[in-house]
């Protein structure tokens, strides 16, 4: 499916342009309530297509540094949840390098989907 025209990235970003240059301003001038509420809306659709075109990647490069960090295997939310347990019980912190550079890692990843103009 991915050779398809348009992909979803294109599909999304075709939205998000018309509700923000033609919808929204239109919005504004009649209701600026739903002006805003629109911008929301298209904020929204951006960081839907961010996290369809980046959270693969994301989530592979996540996998990658939990699995060796916890010298195991198993999906990623269950390596995340034993992450978090070894934190909880005290097991890791902030003097663990390799931690460090995971949690600045997965963190700066999620923040290029949330809001890549917050760098």
């Amino acid at each position: 499916m991915a050779q398809d025209r348009p992909t979803a990235s294109e599909l999304l970003n075709a939205i998000a342009d018309f509700l923000r240059e033609e919808a929204t301003p239109a919005l504004d001038r009649s209701d600026p309530r739903l002006g805003f509420q629109m911008r929301v809306a298209v904020n929204s659709l951006a960081i839907l297509e961010r996290e369809w075109r980046l959270a693969p990647g994301a989530d592979a490069r996540e996998y990658a540094r939990l699995a060796k960090l916890l010298g195991r295997n198993g999906t990623l939310a269950e390596l995340t949840r034993e992450l978090a347990r070894q934190l909880r019980a005290g097991e890791r912190d902030e003097r663990d390098a390799e931690l460090m550079a995971h949690l600045e890692a997965t963190t700066a990843d999620k923040i290029a989907i949330a809001n890549p103009k917050w760098r």
